[in-house]
């Protein structure tokens, strides 16, 4: 990615001068960055809090159908420590915990929000290409590894 040196539109602090990523190289901290927010759980529960707002623990978990407390845990706080997400602990009895989105999980969700659109839309056809696939490299069915 080029060097990003006027502040963007979305109000974030720019990357500084002279500081470039790259997410194709190995050992660019934009690689580990990248791939832990295309974990399977990640990108599902930033698009729940930008369209449903703060939720609880147990409300994220309805939302995003599957996913276990232990992986729900590891997520939230993974998005929490990338600065995406803010956990805030209301003082009463018993407390109340919920998740939001920070600003720059925000920027995030305004760009996958598309993805997860054009997904809902195209679920069907990528379906049946992978039947077409499987029918014509498998013949049972499976994959071909």
């Amino acid at each position: 990615m080029p060097t990003q040196q006027t502040a963007p539109s979305d109000g974030l602090p720019p990357v500084p001068a002279g500081q470039e990523f790259d997410i194709f190289a190995a050992v660019c901290p934009s690689r580990d960055v990248f791939a832990e927010l295309a974990d399977k759980w990640s990108l599902l529960l930033v698009l729940s809090l930008h369209q449903r707002g703060e939720q609880r623990f147990s409300e994220l978990q309805r939302s995003v159908g599957g996913v276990s407390r232990k992986m729900l845990t590891q997520s939230l706080r993974s998005l929490e420590r990338d600065g995406l997400v803010l956990r805030t602990v209301h003082p009463q009895t018993p407390p109340r915990v919920v998740y939001g989105l920070l600003p720059l999980g925000r920027t995030l969700a305004e760009r996958i929000a598309p993805l997860g659109d054009w997904v809902e839309s195209h679920a069907c056809s990528v379906v049946e290409a992978r039947e077409r696939f499987d029918r014509a490299h498998c013949g049972d069915g499976v994959p071909a590894p």
